[in-house]
């Protein structure tokens, strides 16, 4: 997928250094479809072979959100998340490129980051918050889940008690919160994010590359075998997400209305 292609991100190659990629889809508090994961696996991949970017910056349009996950209105309505490139939604591709990609990932949030969209800040390497963003899951609410790197990985982040209280209660964290549980690296105002990110990828530009890239390896290779609970736990979720249980979470969503799962029981 070419550049120009791009409808639902944006990417930018700031000061022959570092690598901007923005989530735009304002008007779906911008949630991912399956063109949108696309399109932000082709960018990393810009971002990987581009010998000027020392790091990538990942954040969004606005201030409402940074991404609320999969697009569940659009599931509600056609069952899945749109059309693809491949013919597949390659959500756990887009987990892996972020773990793999030789160049640390900064998140920069602005605003809500919750289901899918929690599990993307988490894989970064680091995180930059505003004051105003908050945090959450959302899965057993709408009829989904994430049972690979954005349960068990992020139990290595905050700690199983935490990581378990974020799934069960899906209650949302304020940024000062998130802070304190070791879940973002830290908190500025809201017009300090960007240049806060943009100043951490300057100064990881200015060391060495081969030095950056081992202790990347380095720190991921601790927790790469939880790939393959990810292969397990997507699988399950592709066959659970189109059953009555699950599509009663995304229709419920849509109708703003609450589930109703008690037939499950």
């Amino acid at each position: 997928m070419k550049l120009e292609e791009f409808t639902d991100i944006r990417y930018e190659v700031e000061e022959d250094n570092h690598a901007v990629i923005t989530i735009d889809r304002q008007d779906r508090m911008n949630s991912f479809r399956g063109r949108t994961v696309d399109e932000l696996i082709s960018a990393f991949k810009h971002a990987w072979a581009d010998r000027r970017v020392a790091a990538v910056v990942l954040t969004a349009a606005g201030e409402r959100a940074f991404c609320t996950g999969g697009d569940v209105k659009e599931r509600a309505e056609t069952g899945g998340y749109g059309e693809t490139e491949w013919g597949t939604f390659e959500i756990e591709r887009l987990h892996r490129i972020i773990r793999d990609i030789p160049k640390p990932v900064i998140a920069a949030v602005n605003g809500i980051a919750i289901g899918g969209g929690h599990v993307l800040h988490v894989l970064c390497d680091l995180t930059v918050a505003a004051e105003n963003a908050t945090f959450a899951q959302a899965g057993p609410r709408v009829g989904s889940f994430d049972a690979g790197f954005g349960s068990a990985y992020l139990a290595r982040v905050v700690g199983e008690k935490r990581a378990r209280q974020i799934w069960f209660l899906l209650d949302r964290y304020d940024a000062a919160t998130a802070e304190r549980w070791g879940l973002v690296n830290e908190v500025v105002p809201k017009e300090e994010l960007m240049e806060t990110a943009r100043a951490w990828a300057r100064k990881i530009g200015s060391y060495s590359p081969t030095a950056i890239k081992f202790l990347k390896h380095s720190f991921n290779a601790d927790t790469d075998h939880l790939s393959g609970i990810s292969h397990l736990a997507f699988d399950g979720l592709e066959h659970y997400a189109k059953s009555e249980e699950g599509m009663e979470g995304a229709r419920a969503f849509a109708e703003k209305r609450q589930p109703d799962f008690s037939p499950y029981r």
